[in-house]
């Protein structure tokens, strides 16, 4: 099959020809129908990951149709389906109890395992996809990644965030972006933060209340002026001490951040603004993904137009074009996120 290695870290992806993946026994080989470009890949790319090595094929957030089915999985051959990233094992302490993003022996395409930036994938653990519904397009289905479910199991499983509270987001990438549309479908007053001027006109346009420019003065102080004592919810979506410290101290009394970009490398490490989180009673919240259980209410809220994440998918890609994207990562990014398409160019 045809698929995208990384050889070096910060070089070109090498377009390969590679053995095709085989079937395991709980699990199912997709021909892959659209993965998505999200940072996390490029934090892979860039070294910066524990997981990725050279030699590994990225690619984490796909959907794609069933070729090959093991005799323990439950799908067939021409099912379309999507995947989440975490690919939780069912049977450990914490996939019991239904927490299946922290469980003990999770796997994680692209990071760990082969990825999607392939014709082919293999998915272990195929007891955690999901059909696809065929009102959701696969370029649309793979935009929703890591992004929009992480987005919305952030916003409700771990925040509960409430109609008519102010949700503030820094960073307006796909993570961003997914919490706006999602925020307003539940029912908030959303703020968003960022540096790139035609990214706050972007939200703006798709609804968002006030839109803050972090280059002009204290963004978490003209948060708490706007909602008349701070935000009841503050999303991190970048995973940097700059923006981590003006969402705590951008949110009310008791109120609650949730750390959704990742810190990883360099990042890793921060000088937190203790006394905000103190003082003001805050709870934290640190989420990463969303468990399969959860899709159906997900995509129920898709399917019946509660939320449109349509605006989420900005353009669709080449494989070959895949490097390009990652090098656009190293700065600030337009609107909307890229997802691959075509594995043949």
């Amino acid at each position: 099959m045809r698929a995208a290695v990384l050889r070096a870290y910060r070089a070109p992806l090498s377009l390969e020809t590679v053995a095709d993946p085989v079937c395991e026994a709980d699990g199912v080989v997709l021909k892959v129908l659209a993965c998505g470009i999200c940072r996390s890949d490029w934090h892979g790319w860039v070294g910066e990951h524990p997981k990725v090595r050279p030699g590994d094929i990225p690619g984490h957030e796909y959907c794609g149709e069933v070729i090959e089915a093991g005799p323990l999985a439950k799908w067939r051959p021409g099912d379309r389906v999507i995947a989440p990233f975490i690919l939780a094992c069912g049977d450990c302490p914490d996939c019991r109890s239904g927490q299946t993003t922290t469980c003990r022996s999770q796997r994680v395409p692209g990071f760990g395992d082969r990825g999607a930036w392939a014709e082919y994938v293999s998915v272990p653990h195929a007891h955690n996809l999901t059909r696809l519904p065929d009102s959701l397009s696969p370029a649309l289905a793979a935009g929703l990644g890591c992004r929009v479910t992480t987005a919305y199991h952030g916003l409700t499983g771990r925040a509960a965030l409430q109609a008519g509270e102010w949700l503030a987001v820094h960073g307006t990438g796909g993570i961003g972006l997914s919490c706006l549309l999602l925020g307003q479908a539940l029912g908030a007053r959303v703020i968003v933060v960022d540096v790139v001027p035609e990214k706050l006109a972007h939200a703006r346009a798709l609804g968002a209340e006030h839109a803050l420019d972090a280059r002009q003065g204290d963004v978490a102080a003209q948060i708490v002026e706007l909602t008349g004592g701070g935000a009841h919810v503050s999303v991190e979506a970048l995973g940097i001490e700059a923006t981590a410290n003006a969402s705590l101290r951008c949110l009310r009394p008791l109120g609650r951040h949730v750390q959704v970009g990742l810190p990883v490398g360099h990042t890793a490490t921060m000088q937190i603004d203790m006394n905000a989180l103190y003082m003001r009673q805050l709870s934290v919240f640190g989420t990463r993904g969303m468990p399969a259980w959860r899709y159906p209410s997900l995509l129920s809220l898709i399917e019946t137009g509660r939320v449109d994440v349509s605006p989420i998918v900005a353009r669709t890609v080449a494989l070959s074009q895949a490097t390009g994207e990652l090098r656009a990562f190293d700065g600030p990014t337009a609107p909307g996120v890229a997802v691959i398409t075509d594995f043949a160019a």
